[in-house]
């Protein structure tokens, strides 16, 4: 049975991993979370006190992006991958059926992401990420726009519709492609 591959992008807060695992726990996909995986790699050259995160060595992280691109070939060839990520502009386009962009009120976002610990500066630049639509608009500019779509993530009630959603086009995908 052919089984299609997702991506759910956003900014950090929005979501992204509380839905990929629930889906993937309904639908029996496999759930990957890219920034696990890229985490596994020992990509920090140091730690940037600004933003109280630690500073990606950028040829670690450029080598590593390839491992981890390669890596998941195999996984994305066989189908049936839910990936989480909060990028999406370096995925081969082939990869992926459906592109998930979460969208969050920032009123809803700053206190996710104040909660999480995110120090002033970090707050501030990832509600201008949200405000200026920056994921969504690199994932229209990365996939075809009819697979591109915005999804609500503000309360319970949207996460179990689109659970819902997205559990129907899973359906409908798996029956249009398995004679």
């Amino acid at each position: 049975m052919v089984l299609p591959n997702i991506l759910i992008t956003g900014t950090p807060g929005v979501g992204k991993t509380t839905l990929g695992k629930e889906l993937a726990s309904r639908s029996g996909l496999k759930y990957i979370n890219v920034g696990d995986v890229a985490r596994e790699g020992a990509l920090y050259s140091g730690f940037d006190e600004e933003y109280d995160c630690p500073i990606l060595d950028e040829e670690k992280v450029s080598v590593t992006l390839h491992k981890v691109v390669d890596e998941l070939e195999n996984h994305m060839t066989e189908g049936g991958v839910i990936v989480d990520y909060h990028g999406c502009d370096f995925f081969p386009e082939r990869w992926f059926h459906a592109v998930f962009v979460l969208r969050t009120d920032n009123s809803i976002l700053y206190k996710r992401l104040e909660t999480r610990g995110y120090n002033e500066k970090k707050l501030r630049d990832n509600i201008e990420c949200e405000i200026f639509q920056v994921l969504y608009e690199e994932a229209m500019l990365s996939y075809r726009e009819d697979i591109v779509h915005q999804l609500p993530s503000n309360t319970p009630e949207e996460l179990e519709e689109n659970i819902s959603q997205i559990l129907g086009w899973i359906e409908q995908w798996v029956k249009d492609h398995n004679p």
